[in-house]
């Protein structure tokens, strides 16, 4: 595959996947058997990859998969609001709020306006991005925040540190999220993250898909027993 040519089909449950070593994609499955193809990525080490999901270059028909997905394993919460994490998770959010049938999502963001406060933000990085922001939550939203069933909603859960962030922020508004939501979750790493924030969150995560952490094997990848 053409690296633009990934995130673009959901091949349909039952597609067979390619025995022995993965060459350049990982087959994710969601609930219902359905594919998704990822690109591996190789880590620094050389050594080791993860499978890379990157939401808004997904088509519409992945994104909607995705979305579909997750609202339905968010609805047993009942969740009254969906809180967007920056940046890719805001796309993703938007999707599960409506499927949810709610009017609007309250997102997060990194970029302060002159209105925010410094003790509505918590310091946030990310696998992906290491240098280290400030993550806000505009003091406006306050009111659709208090008292509500929260679902906290990422791209993509790695090492757990967007996430730890985000629960973060939404303690300094005086919110407990009734569930964690992701496209993907990522190897899982992130579980020891959540449980030293404490020992409930990691329990109250729910993705649309897992990968594993890849091990190089020959001239290809296998997922690490």
């Amino acid at each position: 595959m053409q690296p633009h040519d990934f995130w673009q089909t959901i091949d349909p449950a039952g597609t067979p996947d390619d025995g022995g070593p993965l060459s350049d994609a990982y087959p994710a499955r969601l609930a219902d058997g359905r594919r998704l193809l990822l690109p591996i990525r190789a880590l620094a080490d050389g050594r080791h990859g993860l499978a890379s999901l990157i939401v808004n270059q997904a088509s519409f028909e992945v994104l909607s998969a995705l979305a579909d997905d997750l609202a339905a394993r968010l609805r047993q919460h009942a969740p009254d609001v969906v809180v967007g994490l920056p940046t890719l998770g805001l796309t993703l959010a938007a999707a599960v709020a409506e499927r949810l049938g709610h009017s609007r999502y309250v997102p997060c963001g990194t970029s302060r306006k002159f209105w925010y406060v410094e003790e509505l933000s918590v310091p946030m990085s990310s696998v992906t991005t290491h240098h280290v922001k400030r993550l806000y939550v505009d003091p406006r939203m306050l009111p659709l925040l208090k008292g509500r069933r929260v679902a906290l909603v990422d791209d993509v859960i790695s090492s757990g540190t967007s996430i730890v962030a985000g629960l973060s922020l939404m303690a300094a508004v005086g919110v407990e999220p009734v569930a964690v939501g992701a496209a993907m979750l990522q190897t899982d790493r992130w579980r020891a993250a959540l449980a030293d924030l404490s020992p409930v969150w990691p329990d109250r995560v729910v993705g649309s898909l897992a990968t594993p952490l890849l091990e190089r094997a020959g001239d290809g990848w296998r997922p690490v027993a």
